[in-house]
């Protein structure tokens, strides 16, 4: 696994009213085999930070360095998960999307379906290696959009609001299941969310980003043991300290809310 150094990035787009920062003098580093959450409302710039990193997009200014190289452009180094189940190519069974990076590598045909059903088993889906993505729920289908990004053993595993679009139940499951996938992996995990429940309990640290133009605010440590309890005390003030960086009230605020019997917000 790789460090990552995130060094003064700053991304403008033009459009038809002028020039606008899509983030601005970003600055952060990620340790090998961390798991970190880039946690922001909407419009702040954490998919497009995560872009950058990917290869997507290139910085106006700053850069990106991966194992202590500059990032040029899209590389098999990255794995990445998007939010959107069409990410997955409808003609292809799970075994054959997840081995789809592994045949553009030149893998043997033996060889690649190996490592996909390694993957496929990994992600708890090894039942399903036969099934088209129509066949699978929107849960199942991220899992197989998991097990894709990690077939071709990237170092570097980018994760943009990945569940955002299940229900409730299905995404905590997916949570549990990502962390579990993370403890047996050690991949180095970038993880894109405004939801701060999900990042509480995912992240080593979170870093949070200002509204637009985004900008890092503050960088969180987690410092909860493994598995983590969304119930405990201790998880409940982490979303309080988040929520008041994010300025959603205060910590005192959303005491009182408690207080009063309201249900914690996640921020989602």
């Amino acid at each position: 696994m790789v460090p990552i150094e995130i060094r003064d990035v700053t991304l403008v787009y033009d459009t038809p009213g002028g020039k606008v920062p899509g983030v601005k003098d970003v600055n952060f580093n990620i340790d090998a085999s961390e798991f970190v959450c880039i946690l922001g409302p909407s419009g702040c710039g954490k998919s497009t930070l995560l872009n950058i990193i990917a290869g997507f997009l290139a910085p106006a200014a700053g850069e990106i360095l991966i194992g202590g190289k500059a990032v040029t452009g899209h590389g098999m180094d990255r794995g990445v998960v998007f939010q959107d189940f069409a990410q997955l190519f409808p003609w292809r069974t799970a075994l054959g999307n997840v081995a789809f990076g592994l045949e553009m590598k030149g893998v043997p045909k033996q060889e690649r379906e190996t490592i996909a059903r390694e993957q496929l088993r990994l992600v708890k889906l090894e039942k399903f290696v036969a099934s088209y993505p129509h066949h699978l729920s929107g849960g199942m289908q991220q899992r197989v959009a998991i097990a894709r990004a990690l077939a071709y053993n990237p170092s570097v595993l980018l994760m943009d609001e990945p569940f955002a679009a299940l229900d409730a139940l299905t995404r905590d499951d997916m949570q549990r299941l990502l962390a579990d996938v993370w403890r047996e992996t050690r991949k180095t995990v970038i993880y894109v969310t405004h939801n701060v429940a999900e990042a509480v309990y995912l992240a080593d640290r979170v870093v949070v980003m200002t509204p637009h133009p985004g900008t890092v605010k503050m960088v969180i440590p987690i410092k909860l043991t493994r598995p983590r309890d969304p119930l405990s005390v201790e998880f409940l003030d982490y979303q309080k300290e988040l929520l008041a960086h994010l300025g959603h009230g205060t910590a005192e605020t959303q005491e009182h809310k408690k207080a009063n019997g309201k249900a914690p917000t996640t921020g989602g």
